[in-house]
C-alpha cells in the first residue's frame, strides 16, 4: 500500500517505493504546483500517471540516465546536424532556439502520436511545468523549419542536474536534433547526467543506460546545489570537421 499525500504532506523516503506490481511507485496525491515538483526532483522523484488516475509519484530502481559524454550520434544524424548547423549560422530554413516556445513544445509533446494516443501531459502538468519555466527551472530546446516548430524537447534543471521529460518530432529526426543541441549545451556547462526516468529501446540507442537508484541519488545530491545555469543558448553539437564535441572538457557558466 502506498501513502496518500495531501498538499502539505512531505514525500516518503524513496526506499519505500514498491518493488513488485508497480516497481518504483512511491506515493499518490498532493498537487503539481511548481513547489511540489521542485521538492520531488530534489529527492529523485517524478510524477507519471494516466488520464483518470490520481497523481502518482515514482522513484524507479534502476534509473535510466544518459551521461552527456556518452550521447551517440549516428552517421546519418551527423549529416543532418551539419546541414542544420550550416542553416542556423546562415539564417536559413533551419533554426535552433532554446526557451522561445516552452508551452508550445509541451503541447506538441502532449498531442496524439501517429502510432498511438497522446501522452499523459495534461493541462495540470502544463501549468505546473510552465510555472517551473517562469522560475527558470524548466527549459525547452526547439527545432524550427521555415518558421514552424517541428521538433523539440523539454525538461527540468536544478543546479547542474537535468531531468528530461519529453520530446516530439513533426519531421524526421527533429527530436534527435533538439536533443543533440541540448546535450551539447548541458555538457559544455558541466551537466554530466540527464535523468531519463524509465528504460526504453529508443533512449538506449542514443546512449542511455540504467544505473542503480543509489548511484543516481548520490550524483543528484552532488549536482543540484551547484550554481544554476543562467544563459541558455544553442551550441553546435559537431565540430567543423563533423566530429562530435560532446566529449570535450569545455565548461562555461
Amino acid at each position: 500500500m502506498i501513502p496518500w499525500l495531501d498538499t502539505d504532506t512531505p514525500f516518503p523516503d524513496v526506499s519505500q517505493a514498491l518493488t513488485t506490481d508497480a516497481p518504483g511507485l512511491l506515493a499518490a496525491g498532493a498537487d503539481l504546483s511548481p513547489q511540489r515538483l521542485l521538492m520531488a526532483y530534489r529527492h529523485g522523484i517524478f510524477p507519471w500517471f494516466s488520464e483518470g488516475q490520481p497523481i502518482l509519484w515514482w522513484s524507479t530502481d534502476p534509473r535510466m540516465v544518459l551521461h552527456t559524454a556518452q550521447f551517440r550520434i549516428s552517421d546519418s544524424l551527423k549529416k543532418t546536424l551539419r546541414k542544420v548547423e550550416r542553416s542556423r549560422q546562415e539564417g536559413g530554413r533551419w533554426q535552433i532556439r532554446f526557451d522561445s516556445a516552452f508551452e508550445q513544445v509541451m503541447r506538441n509533446c502532449a498531442a496524439p502520436r501517429r502510432d498511438g494516443p497522446g501522452t499523459w501531459i495534461s493541462e495540470e502538468i502544463i501549468a505546473g511545468y510552465g510555472g517551473l519555466h517562469r522560475m527558470g527551472h524548466a527549459h525547452s530546446a526547439e527545432v524550427w523549419l521555415d518558421g514552424e516548430l517541428v521538433g523539440g524537447a523539454y525538461g527540468v534543471c536544478l543546479g547542474r542536474m537535468f531531468y528530461g521529460e519529453s520530446m516530439f518530432a513533426r519531421v524526421t529526426d527533429a527530436s534527435k536534433i533538439a536533443l543533440a543541441y541540448l546535450v551539447r549545451f548541458l555538457h559544455a556547462h558541466g551537466v554530466a547526467m540527464i535523468d531519463c526516468q524509465q528504460e526504453t529501446g529508443h533512449l538506449a540507442s542514443l546512449g542511455a543506460a540504467p544505473i542503480a537508484r543509489s548511484q543516481f541519488l548520490a550524483h543528484l545530491r552532488n549536482s543540484i546545489d551547484l550554481p544554476q545555469i543562467t544563459e541558455w543558448a544553442p551550441i553546435a553539437p559537431l565540430g567543423p570537421d563533423g566530429v562530435k564535441l560532446a566529449t570535450d572538457s569545455t565548461t562555461a557558466r
